[in-house]
């Protein structure tokens, strides 16, 4: 299988999930950021390191990308997770602003 080629900022936070690397996940946002999982919306740089602690590093997740399209600043995937919250596969949507992501959203699964 190659390799899906998204933008740094998306990288970097799936970089950061499997290295476990908290403040690196953290990093990845820009100041506001925020992260949407069914709708439970989590903000700027707390609300993401509250995420990371309670759903992804803290859980103990991997996180690998299986399909990825990107149209301007945004980037829709498909990704497979494995963590002691949730696994599966899922869709997520990256906005990209400049050298960090503005947001990561998990869509509903409807």
């Amino acid at each position: 299988m190659s390799e899906l080629t998204v933008p740094a900022p998306v990288q970097a936070m799936v970089d950061a999930i499997n290295a476990a690397d908290t403040d690196a996940f953290v990093a990845a946002f820009t100041e506001d950021g925020f992260i949407d999982d069914w709708g439970r919306v989590m903000r700027g740089r707390d609300g993401v390191h509250r995420w990371a602690g309670s759903d992804a590093i803290g859980a103990g997740a991997r996180m690998t990308l299986l399909t990825a399209e990107t149209e301007g600043e945004t980037t829709s995937v498909r990704f497979g997770w494995s963590s002691r919250v949730f696994n599966g596969e899922s869709n997520g949507v990256f906005v990209v602003h400049g050298d960090r992501l503005a947001s990561f959203t998990i869509p509903p699964n409807h």
